[in-house]
């Protein structure tokens, strides 16, 4: 079994991928996205973290966060988001992948892969690496030419706060970056 070493630092910043179970894209439905903002919601009422920035595609998503001061728990978050999603997803009708034997023995549902990829923010510099890629992901899945035509991501925000011009993206901001598309 493979052994999954995460960086656990107080008040970390933190980029992460967590991606749909065989990349389903179920994500940017008009089923999936308000389930998964109301999980979203509910976890994070309880367990507040500041999103720096996010965006949502059909089969994953991309986020940064900024932990509490005195707390680490980043892999407690994910598993209450994934597990309160799957649960409304699937009682408002949505479907599941295939499960495999394995799946079915530890009760595991086929909505999610089942971890996520962590990058701890090192620096002010690695931190806009990281947004920049955000921003810039839906053009490289082909789904819209400038960030500014994609309706689900915080791109939108970013130029209300003047960290980017309304026409930004012309070229990939962090060419060979290309370890956030976790398999």
């Amino acid at each position: 079994m493979a052994q999954y070493i995460r960086n656990y630092v107080p008040g970390g910043t933190y980029f992460f991928t967590v991606v749909t179970h065989q990349r389903r894209p179920i994500l940017t439905s008009e089923l999936g996205r308000p389930l998964l903002r109301a999980a979203f919601d509910k976890i994070l009422t309880r367990r507040p973290v500041t999103i720096v920035a996010i965006v949502l595609l059909p089969d994953h998503l991309h986020t940064v966060w900024t932990l509490p001061a005195d707390d680490t728990d980043y892999s407690l978050r994910w598993g209450q988001i994934k597990e309160a999603f799957t649960r409304s997803y699937l009682a408002s009708g949505g479907s599941e992948g295939h499960r495999s034997a394995s799946r079915v023995s530890h009760r595991e549902r086929a909505v999610w892969q089942p971890r996520f990829w962590e990058h701890t923010c090192r620096d002010e510099d690695d931190l806009k690496r990281c947004v920049d890629y955000i921003h810039w992901n839906p053009i490289k899945h082909g789904l819209i030419v400038k960030p500014a035509q994609y309706p689900w991501s915080s791109f939108h925000r970013f130029i209300k706060l003047g960290e980017y011009p309304p026409d930004w993206g012309d070229q990939d901001p962090s060419p060979g970056f290309n370890a956030p598309e976790w398999e």
